[in-house]
């Protein structure tokens, strides 16, 4: 561990945009913003209507599509993922015509990975085959927990049997391409009783599961139930326990953890996600949809972040008179943009190899950053990250900690990049 590298790691290269990070590539990310309840605990941009005009709906999606394809000047896309919302009640039609509105304005390889969100009450076996008719072949099911005193209490209209009915037969129709999502911290959850749900899913889920930690966000059901004292606040120490204990687990049936919240086996990992905590573009389509591109339809080569009209019918409006319902855009300055390569690529077990971050910025390299700051030092001391040959990562006990080494590592980037060389100003 430690820092004693070859300099030659860190020799200033040529810019240039490879493969996977190319500004003509991208993942795209539509959402169906409705749903059928609100959960308990969620407090994502949906809504609960009386009926849908799907048709203006779909048409719509189809349009914003289209239109901001061509306005990042994308050739290809890598990866669809409907997210929402529950884009499962979406129709598979909807589904379709999306993804050939993306196909016909963009590339679209035949093996690209297809994505759709799905509530195991909203999606019976049938469905299921229908949205794989459409073009989906990959799944990920909101199945949170296998206790339905706890799924009552997240606001879950399936119970635990629906849940692994829906997974069966979802693994029946796509077979390693499954992922379920699973819960904990939740109030008074106690980390045997959620370590046996954990053993009980793993007879049952596919190669891939994420654990996500509740949290309490403010609007939400739960939040005002705990903040009046009719449950008791998530135990923060016992959430740690279940998730360090939980990727033991993980890790002893086989499975790796390629992000802080991630897990497969059997080289399933999500390339949708993979793209995202790689700092690749992705588009947001639909109502509330955030999005990070370059606008080089535009003229433009400064990426962008941007976030669609959230509410449906005004974004809808936007649509059919703009061709698109773009809200907020902000041109990312490059200290920003590296930000969010350190933030989002230390989530991941490679870390920031050398030539992904040399890809983001030719000159100021990891170790001028990062190499001699007395901190840095003291966390690859600790074994919580290493600085080596291969670039910088965090180890498996500081993956479980990010956050509180980003405290570190955001401030020293900051403090590096003001304290930079500036580069030649070609011709001066």
């Amino acid at each position: 561990m430690g820092v004693g590298m070859g300099l030659g790691m860190c020799a200033t290269k040529p810019w240039k945009w490879p493969g996977q990070l190319s500004p003509c590539t991208c993942t795209h990310c539509p959402q169906w913003p409705y749903c059928e309840k609100r959960c308990s605990y969620c407090n994502f941009n949906k809504y609960i209507p009386r009926g849908v005009e799907e048709a203006a709906m779909q048409k719509c999606l189809v349009t914003e599509a289209q239109t901001l394809l061509r306005l990042s000047g994308v050739q290809r896309v890598e990866s669809v993922f409907f997210g929402g919302g529950t884009p499962s009640l979406a129709s598979p039609h909807t589904v379709a015509a999306v993804l050939e509105a993306v196909a016909q304005t963009a590339h679209l390889p035949a093996d690209s990975e297809v994505t759709l969100e799905a509530n195991p009450t909203s999606t019976p076996g049938s469905r299921l085959a229908e949205f794989g008719a459409a073009g989906v072949n990959r799944l990920s099911i909101g199945l949170q927990s296998l206790d339905n005193t706890e799924l009552r209490l997240l606001g879950r209209t399936h119970s635990a049997r629906d849940a692994l009915r829906t997974l069966a037969e979802a693994r029946r129709l796509f077979p390693g391409r499954v992922s379920v999502d699973f819960m904990l911290g939740l109030p008074a959850q106690q980390v045997g009783p959620w370590l046996g749900q954990l053993q009980e899913l793993l007879h049952h889920c596919d190669d891939h599961l994420s654990l996500y930690q509740l949290s309490l966000e403010r609007g939400t059901a739960l939040f005002a139930q705990v903040q009046q004292g009719t449950l008791p606040a998530p135990d923060s120490e016992l959430a740690a326990e279940m998730y360090q204990r939980g990727r033991a687990v993980l890790r002893e049936a086989g499975f790796r953890q390629y992000e802080v919240s991630n897990f497969a086996r059997n080289g399933a990992l999500s390339t949708h996600n993979w793209t995202y905590w790689q700092c690749g573009q992705y588009l947001g389509i639909g109502p509330g949809a955030h999005g990070r591109f370059m606008p080089q339809g535009a003229g433009s080569h400064t990426r962008e972040a941007r976030i669609q009209t959230l509410e449906p019918d005004n974004w809808m409006k936007e649509v059919m008179m703009f061709g698109h319902g773009t809200r907020k855009r902000v041109p990312l300055g490059r200290l920003e943009l590296l930000e969010e390569v350190l933030a989002l690529g230390l989530r991941t077990d490679v870390g920031i190899t050398h030539q992904h971050w040399q890809q983001f910025e030719p000159q100021l390299t990891l170790c001028d950053v990062f190499g001699a700051n007395k901190e840095v030092q003291e966390l690859l001391e600790q074994g919580l990250l290493q600085l080596d040959h291969r670039g910088l990562r965090c180890s498996w006990e500081g993956l479980a900690v990010l956050d509180s080494l980003l405290l570190t590592l955001l401030p020293q980037l900051q403090e590096a990049w003001q304290q930079r060389t500036p580069s030649p100003v070609p011709g001066g």
